[in-house]
């Protein structure tokens, strides 16, 4: 019964809530800016439609931790396709995603269409050259506007839940824009939409946002020790 009830009322939902959000958000970038907040504040819509037809029920935890300019860099774990409107509609600041390259190229209810017009930043990871002239750029948007920019920190969704380790492009983004570090925990997700399933079912899902981690001082040499730092500090937020 579940499945069905995914398969034929909440995905047909989903999906059309898609498709409609994408095409105002691609009208928005014809009209307007890119780097308009109408942009994420169509992104936060389609995601609380998102949650809200999913059946989910979302408890935040360490808002009071951010000032709502930031800007940061987000760092989080990854479990579900779900984390995604999760994280746009729990965090208060404005922030662009960063996204491996092969998404924006999605032709699938305009998602990849949406990723470029709102001014996610795509990261070709299979050119280390061009991965690095992306991260740069990214720091000096942050440095240029404030805007903070969110990571999943494994570069990938987990198979079976675990926290796995972190790459450093997140590090080497906040280091060079000497902007704060911030861990985020993702709990639940992974029970809403398994990986490899396409059924979503209603549940509790929690989300704890740390401690920002200060990177005055320190130099690209020790992007590796802020890694860590974030990892530790997300591994006690799981728990």
């Amino acid at each position: 019964m579940a499945k069905l009830w995914s398969l034929f009322i909440v995905l047909p939902l989903i999906l059309l809530s898609t498709a409609v959000l994408g095409v105002v958000s691609g009208a928005i970038a014809l009209f307007g800016s890119q780097t308009s907040p109408l942009q994420i504040a169509v992104a936060r819509v389609w995601s609380r439609t998102i949650l809200f037809f999913a059946g989910v029920k979302l408890e935040v935890e360490g808002r009071e931790r951010l000032h709502k300019r930031g800007p940061y860099v987000f760092v989080s774990n990854h479990l579900s396709f779900i984390d995604t409107p999760v994280v746009l509609t729990s965090i208060p600041v404005q922030f662009r995603f960063l996204a491996k390259e092969e998404l924006f190229k999605w032709p699938w209810l305009f998602i990849g269409w949406h990723l470029k017009t709102a001014g996610h930043v795509s990261v070709p990871l299979g050119d280390p050259r061009a991965s690095v002239r992306a991260l740069s750029k990214t720091a000096q948007l942050i440095e240029s506007d404030g805007t903070s920019v969110f990571f999943f920190a494994e570069g990938g969704r987990s198979a079976d839940g675990t926290l796995g380790e972190f790459k450093h492009g997140a590090a080497y983004i906040a280091i060079k824009a000497r902007a704060p570090m911030v861990p985020v925990a993702l709990i639940g997700p992974d029970k809403i939409l398994p990986m490899g399933s396409n059924v979503i079912r209603g549940g509790r899902v929690k989300l704890r946002i740390g401690e920002p981690i200060s990177t005055a001082g320190m130099t690209l040499k020790d992007r590796g020790t802020l890694t860590d730092a974030a990892r530790e500090q997300m591994t006690r937020l799981l728990s």
